[in-house]
C-alpha cells in the first residue's frame, strides 16, 4: 500500500481501531497511540534509534499491542510548506514502515509539534531532565491528535487539501 492522501486515508479504516502516530526523530522515534474509537491519544513509547530493523520491531509490537489499523507518520515540512531533507527522511521511513505492515499510512504535517509540546512542559515548570525523556512521545501524541480531532470534525467530510 502507498503512502495515502488524507481522504484515501480516511476512506481505508475499518469502523474501529486504533492508530499509531509516529514523530520519527533523528535520535528517537516519539510513538503515540489513539483508542480504538480514535478520539483521544496518548503516548505509547520512545524508540532510541538503532536501525529500520530494530526501530521497526519496537513500533510493530506497539501496533499489535494495541490492535491498530494505521500509521499516521509526522510530516516535518518547512514553515513555508516546502520539502526539506527533514521531510525526505520522514517519508524514506514511511516507506520502510510500509514494507514492514503493510497498512493505510498517512503523512501528517507537524510543524511546530514539538515546540508546543516544549512550551506546554515549560509552563507547567518541568524540569529539562524530564522534558528530554517525554518530548518525543509527547510531539507524537500532540500530532496524532490533531489528525483525530480532524477525523472527527463535521469538515472531515470536505476535501482536504
Amino acid at each position: 500500500m502507498p503512502i495515502l492522501t488524507y481522504d484515501d486515508f480516511a476512506a481505508a479504516l475499518p469502523p474501529r481501531g486504533a492508530l499509531i502516530g509516529i514523530d520519527p526523530g533523528s535520535v528517537t522515534i516519539g510513538v503515540a497511540a489513539s483508542d480504538a474509537t480514535r478520539t483521544i491519544a496518548s503516548p505509547a513509547s520512545a524508540v532510541k534509534r538503532v536501525k529500520m530493523a530494530v526501530d521497526g520491531a519496537a513500533i510493530l509490537a506497539i501496533f499489535a499491542n494495541r490492535s491498530a489499523c494505521g500509521f499516521v507518520v509526522g510530516h516535518p515540512l518547512n514553515m513555508d510548506g516546502s520539502k526539506g531533507p527533514s521531510s525526505q527522511s520522514a517519508r524514506a521511513f514511511a516507506r520502510n514502515l510500509l514494507i514492514l505492515q503493510d497498512v493505510p499510512l498517512l503523512m501528517w504535517d507537524e510543524r511546530l509539534s514539538t515546540a508546543a509540546v516544549l512550551r506546554q512542559m515549560i509552563t507547567a515548570d518541568m524540569t529539562r531532565a524530564k522534558r528530554a525523556a517525554i518530548v518525543d512521545a509527547a510531539a507524537a501524541t500532540y500530532m496524532l491528535q490533531g489528525l483525530l480531532d480532524r477525523l472527527h470534525s463535521p469538515m472531515s467530510q470536505v476535501p482536504f487539501a
